[in-house]
């Protein structure tokens, strides 16, 4: 992510300093929101039950203190900061960052439509090929070790969804809870309803992208940072300065060795002190390790150190303060200020969280384990919304506000869903270290057994609430979990029935270069996500339907287990028969991160491709005997935005009345429609780019024949027009299946197809240039 703005110093060292402190003054606003207000709920959900009851004293309010203070040290600090902020994927942090980093150093991807170019990519090419090793060699070689991967990932990816529930609803309502500390206390409705309009306020923002009001993020949660620490300096100062001496492990030993089995319970609302710490590894993408290591260990973590000393010395000194413990330490001058902002802080938490989980549903699609769904970029800069999933979150995020009420039960939902990723997260890394980083086993079983010792104790606490609001993320886990499984697992049989009926080479070879049919004008682009090979739905269509287009490329647009691919590599193009038969391939590859876009542009630079294709071939073959090489298998990477003067193509634009636009159609009924369609689809829509292809005079002057009849072929196919060819396919099971496989397919996948946005839809191709080829599908 580039930031605009700044005056460049002259040193180097200068301005990659200068570039983190920006970096690091930005991440306030979008790492830490979450993370920083968890001092309004930590002891109302640390101190609950038989704890509270029995064993409420001065010496628990330090024993309390002192576990905050080594979970804020010992996973936020020394796991995230010292390790997992080390093993970011080209950049990107997150659960898919590591597994893609698994799945390219390791074949465990479950949809073999991965090729050996795609090795070729610079994303790739930054990190080593780590050497056969044992755990290459036995997830390689047992299939279901690959599957419970992927559900472990899954599973991450779940619960981040769940947390864009639970976040915003104990923020808001945490928030709300001061009007309860004033004199004139609101009633528990009154603060439903504020927190409830605040919410699908919140939610209803959404559209409109936070990037317009972002730059009031970082100071919102400075200011707040900077409140609670003074806040807390004068708590210590004013109520208990001897809380310093909790830092001291030994007050662990002795909380526990007072409350038992109460307080390994009261883990499950310790743990709440660290939720959010996820989002410094998830959002590393948009910063530098360095800049989130920076804010995090020059500000975030003293003030949420100093906020929680103090707010334990006031409670050390007021025992009856404990359900509103927050609000009750904040000196009365201050109050209204603080409440105000700690509102805003609130928000920005939850926005924060909310644009993850847009974020991570996009990535679990680009690795096809969620149903299509619209996504619209609300910036340059990777921010986006989905506007089915923001629905679909705010009334979930209600419904748990309006049931619970309560912030102690929402709190035991929230500290399970965060420790669950966590726990993942820790068995990812583990894998890591042997598998990418090629360490020893002794010391990722070190590592994974240090934490799961630590995290273990906390995410057992949290299933002991299960009952008591725990239940919550489990049962949205196991529902997203379900569909993204679901989805994925459909898609693998669609492909690999694809996979295994696509046609024969021999058989269009023996064709001839008519096919059999009649070749009409203009280009035909048949998509399919079968990255070699013919498919069936060509051959459904040649079949029914006696004649096709004059140039067929066949499209396969997949995503690789990289975050980006440049521009320049994006497109890899081949012939598939020889050149009279003008049948060509394009794959274009994106990363999980990358923004897709098919539209006008699109045409014109995959035909650029091509032509570029066509031009290299023919130098290839003057300089070797690439004649004898066999038909769909030779690829070759091309730009998609090579600038004009190294084009072999002119490209002009064309006017939007401009009656030479219309002579690509003979038949003045086909006119009639397209001015009609056009006028009424561009009403609400971006009117697609018109433009005229030629070869340069440069280019013409030395080119052979042939070659020059092939590039004029392709011009004036694409001037002829193009049309989009695709399968609507009904995916059903065997008769011979098993009932599981029945209810998979036959329900939950053929469900998921009918209410998700269509393949055209997903991109964007035109309506009127489109052709779809009904199929069925027994996998």
């Amino acid at each position: 992510m580039e930031y605009s703005g700044v005056s460049p110093p002259r040193n180097p060292s200068q301005l990659s300093w200068a570039r983190n402190l920006i970096l690091a003054y930005q991440s306030f606003g979008v790492v830490y929101g979450d993370l920083c207000t968890s001092p309004l709920y930590v002891f109302p959900n640390t101190f609950i039950g038989k704890l509270h009851k029995q064993h409420y004293n001065e010496e628990a309010v330090f024993g309390a203190f002192s576990l905050i203070f080594w979970t804020l040290t010992l996973i936020p600090l020394l796991k995230y900061l010292l390790v997992l902020l080390n093993a970011h994927d080209n950049g990107q942090g997150g659960t898919f960052a590591l597994y893609s980093l698994l799945c390219r150093h390791a074949k465990l991807s479950l949809l073999p439509n991965q090729q050996a170019a795609d090795e070729e990519l610079s994303a790739y090419k930054s990190t080593d090929t780590a050497t056969s090793s044992p755990f290459k060699r036995i997830f390689e070689k047992h299939k279901r070790l690959r599957t419970v991967l992927l559900l472990l990932v899954l599973a991450a990816a779940a619960m981040v969804i769940g947390n864009g529930v639970l976040t915003p609803a104990i923020s808001v309502l945490s928030s709300m809870s001061g009007l309860q500390a004033t004199e004139k206390k609101s009633t528990d409705g009154e603060l439903l309803l504020l927190a409830c309009v605040i919410l699908v306020g919140l939610f209803a923002l959404q559209h409109s992208g936070t990037h317009r009001v972002a730059f009031m993020f970082a100071p919102i949660v400075i200011i707040w940072l900077f409140s609670i620490l003074f806040i807390g300096f004068y708590n210590i100062i004013h109520w208990n300065p001897k809380i310093i001496y909790a830092v001291s492990p030994l007050y662990i030993i002795k909380f526990f060795r007072m409350t038992g089995q109460d307080g390994w319970i009261s883990l499950g609302g310790v743990l709440l002190s660290v939720t959010g710490t996820e989002a410094m590894f998830s959002n590393l993408g948009h910063f530098t390790s360095v800049s989130i290591r920076l804010a995090f260990a020059f500000l975030v973590y003293p003030c949420l150190v100093v906020q929680y000393m103090g707010q334990a010395a006031f409670l050390s000194k007021n025992l009856g303060s404990i359900p509103n413990s927050f609000y009750s330490s904040v000196p009365d001058p201050v109050f209204w200020p603080v409440f105000v902002i700690a509102t805003l802080a609130a928000i920005v938490g939850s926005q924060s969280v909310i644009t993850a989980t847009f974020s991570i549903i996009k990535q679990c699609h680009a690795l096809g384990c969620f149903p299509r769904v619209k996504v619209v970029h609300t910036s340059k800069h990777g921010q986006m919304y989905i506007p089915e999933i923001n629905w679909i979150l705010m009334i979930l995020t209600l419904a748990i506000t309006i049931g619970f009420r309560d912030t102690i039960l929402i709190g035991n939902a929230y500290g399970l869903a965060c420790m669950i990723v966590m726990f993942i997260t820790t068995f990812l890394m583990a894998l890591v270290i042997v598998a990418v980083w090629e360490k020893s086993c002794f010391l990722a079983a070190l590592f994974l057994g240090t934490l799961w010792i630590i995290e273990g104790a906390y995410l057992s606490a949290a299933f002991m609430k299960l009952a008591e609001g725990g239940w919550v993320p489990l049962v949205l886990a196991c529902i997203f979990m379900t569909a993204m499984y679901v989805w994925h697992y459909g898609t693998r049989r669609k492909y690999s029935f694809d996979l295994h009926n696509k046609v024969s080479l021999k058989w269009l070879l023996g064709l001839g270069p008519s096919l059999g049919i009649v070749r009409v004008p203009g280009i035909g682009l048949v998509y399919s996500e079968l990255a070699t090979g013919v498919p069936a739905i060509f051959s459904h269509f040649v079949t029914n339907i006696p004649a096709f287009h004059k140039v067929v490329v066949f499209v396969c647009v997949k995503s690789v287990p990289v975050p980006h691919v440049l521009p320049e590599e994006r497109f890899l193009v081949g012939r598939v028969c020889p050149k009279p038969y003008r049948m060509y391939r394009c794959i274009v590859r994106y990363g999980y991160k990358d923004i897709q876009r098919e539209d006008g542009d699109f045409e014109n630079q995959l035909i650029q491709s091509i032509a570029e294709f066509i031009q290299m071939e023919a130098g290839d073959l003057q300089s070797s005997a690439c004649e004898s090489q066999s038909y769909d298998g030779r690829m070759a990477v091309l730009s998609s935005h090579k600038s004009l003067s190294n084009s072999i193509l002119t490209v002009s634009e064309v006017e939007e009345y401009d009656e030479t636009a219309r002579q690509s159609s003979k038949s003045m009924t086909l006119q009639s429609l397209r001015s009609v369609y056009e006028e009424e689809y561009q009403q609400g829509q971006v009117r697609r780019r018109r433009v005229r292809l030629g070869l340069t005079q440069q280019a013409s002057r030395g080119m052979e024949g042939s070659v020059r009849e092939e590039l004029m072929d392709l011009i004036g196919a694409k001037e002829a027009g193009v049309a989009y060819v695709m399968g609507h396919s009904y995916v059903k099971a065997r008769k011979s299946s098993s009932w599981l496989k029945k209810l998979i397919i036959d329900i939950g996948y053929s469900f998921l197809r009918k209410n998700c946005r269509g393949p055209a839809v997903a991109l964007n191709i035109p309506h009127i240039s489109l052709i779809e080829v009904g199929m069925v599908y027994y996998v």
